[in-house]
């Protein structure tokens, strides 16, 4: 799938760009409460997810009261 073809918002998700977006997708991850279950380690493991996007995700986690998880889950 090109990152064109990649919606801008997925689900409840921040607005964190294409490349990370599609690299959620790919991962089957379209809520925030899905993230959550994933570290910070997980995260900047798949291909198209940086540090940008990261923090953007833990900023609209924290809003929530969530917050990514401690250990790596993969």
């Amino acid at each position: 799938m090109s990152t064109r073809d990649v919606p801008e918002q997925v689900g409840d998700l921040p607005r964190i760009g294409r490349p990370a977006t599609s690299a959620l997708l790919s991962a089957d991850l379209t809520t925030l409460e899905q993230v959550a279950r994933w570290s910070e380690r997980d995260l900047l493991a798949l291909h198209g997810v940086g540090p940008r996007a990261v923090r953007l995700l833990q900023e609209a986690l924290a809003e929530r009261g969530l917050a990514l998880a401690d250990e790596p889950t993969r």
